[in-house]
């Protein structure tokens, strides 16, 4: 079979949010020729294999592509997300993704777009279906990514040993049981851990039968703080203001974490645990509310063997009825936590120059690329912004995130083109502020004011953890 030959400008690797959100501002702001190459048979990457019942835990507003919207501007009059922005179904957001490509990518005669296609390197990849090859002739440059590979848990490997006849099962299948257990043991404290235990509340399974094994406590973020309209400012805007003045007040890192849940940054499920993980989950207060119903939760470390009639845990064992089910909510999310410069010759590796918005990061990334010729500078702008796992990386995240913002804020230009993004959201919230408006106008000064303070802060408490180290 002969090797076919394919020309482009830009060849990306990987369909998902990032890579879509990367080629449709590149299409957007240049006239590039763009190739697209993903593993899975539709675009949007792992919502390929979400689990059914998943939803973004964010608005829909700061989701997808830059130039269709996903969000409806529904808010939500039922269940647990009530009176908050509608959050898009796993089932929309694969929907909307296959849209984009069909409707606005292929349609432009300026993509080439090959699903079920392994990337071997080197500019060559080939079908996994038919097992043609093909080499690509990149005029600009190759992006990745897939750099920021993300584990899901019906492709997830557990780290521990599972014992022949243990009713086991990844949380994609949790909607397919079909008699009901004993127990229900949920394996996993981060965010599909929450999503399971929410799931089985929902369905009217009592408390009392849940047994959540937590390795780690997380802080947690309150969604009604990420609302985008001007309805929620006091709280969206009002927590930034919030943020910054807590971290310029702190006394110490404990204490910063103390004013922050004081503030209503961060939440916490059980207010006498202290957390030491960060993820940058986000939560409604209800769905906290049902969080704290469940009251077996092992705090005994990771699990590392599960029997029939027992789990093996760090720090324990935990005695189980042999008819338990175990649902396996361990995948982390992002597995690859190591930062590399973004742009690096013909090559361009989109990380989130932003926390929480990794769609919005490609799409940053996307238009620096499209307006900005030294490398140097590209790079300065697009600073990477530390993915969090232990608590403490809250402060370099913060910090990575201030000084993009200070280097955004001094480019001529940027601040249209964020006001303009939807992606963003604040930015145009901010910019609608009338000057009449003196409670709106009180927050953002708050925020100006103990921005520089809080910016000299955080150095010296990430000084103070550099010397631990």
């Amino acid at each position: 079979m002969n090797t076919i030959a394919v020309k482009t400008d830009y060849l990306i690797t990987g369909s998902g949010a990032m890579g879509m959100a990367f080629a449709d501002t590149l299409l957007e702001e240049t006239d590039a020729t763009i190739t697209i190459v993903d593993r899975y048979h539709k675009p949007g990457g792992h919502w390929n294999v979400a689990y059914p019942f998943v939803t973004l835990h964010q608005p829909s507003a700061f989701y997808g592509v830059s130039s269709r919207e996903l969000d409806t501007g529904h808010i939500d009059q039922v269940g647990w997300n009530k009176g908050l922005s509608h959050l898009a179904s796993g089932a929309q957001v694969s929907s909307y993704f296959d849209q984009v490509m069909q409707e606005r990518f292929l349609p432009s005669g300026r993509v080439q777009y090959f699903p079920m296609c392994n990337y071997l390197g080197e500019h060559q990849f080939e079908s996994i279906t038919s097992g043609q090859r093909y080499s690509v002739e990149v005029s600009r440059k190759e992006v990745n990514c897939t750099y920021l590979n993300t584990s899901v848990p019906a492709t997830h490997t557990p780290s521990f040993s599972i014992a022949p006849g243990v009713n086991f099962m990844p949380l994609n299948h949790l909607p397919l049981i079909k008699k009901q257990p004993a127990q229900y043991v949920i394996v996993g404290g981060g965010k599909t851990g929450i999503d399971a235990c929410l799931w089985l509340l929902e369905h009217h399974v009592d408390p009392a039968k849940i047994t959540w094994i937590v390795s780690r406590d997380a802080w947690l973020l309150d969604r009604r703080n990420t609302q985008p309209t001007m309805e929620f400012f006091e709280y969206s805007l009002g927590a930034q203001a919030a943020l910054m003045e807590s971290i310029a007040q702190a006394e110490s890192i404990e204490n910063l974490f103390d004013r922050l849940e004081s503030s209503g940054v961060l939440l916490r499920i059980d207010p006498n645990i202290r957390p030491s993980m960060f993820h940058g989950a986000t939560i409604s207060q209800m769905e906290l509310e049902q969080l704290r119903r469940i009251q077996h939760i092992v705090r005994l470390g990771r699990v590392t063997h599960i029997g029939l009639d027992e789990v093996k845990l760090d720090r324990g064992t935990l005695a189980v009825d042999t008819n338990t089910l175990f649902v396996d909510c361990s995948a982390s999310a992002i597995t690859n936590l190591a930062m590399i410069p973004v742009f690096a010759g013909d090559r361009i590796t989109p990380q989130t120059v932003r926390p929480y918005q990794p769609v919005f990061s490609a799409a940053f990334i996307a238009h620096i690329e499209a307006t900005v010729d030294d490398e140097a500078q590209k790079n300065k702008l697009c600073g990477v912004v530390p993915l969090p796992n232990h608590d403490t990386d809250w402060l370099r995240m913060q910090a990575a995130m201030m000084i993009n913002q200070m280097n955004w804020s001094g480019q001529p230009g940027l601040r249209d083109w964020l006001i303009n993004n939807r992606l963003d959201g604040f930015s145009r919230l901010v910019s609608q502020v009338s000057p009449e408006d003196t409670e709106k106008r009180a927050i953002l000064k708050r925020m100006r004011d103990s921005a520089m303070p809080a910016m000299f802060k955080l150095q010296q408490l990430i000084s103070q953890l550099d010397t631990v180290a």
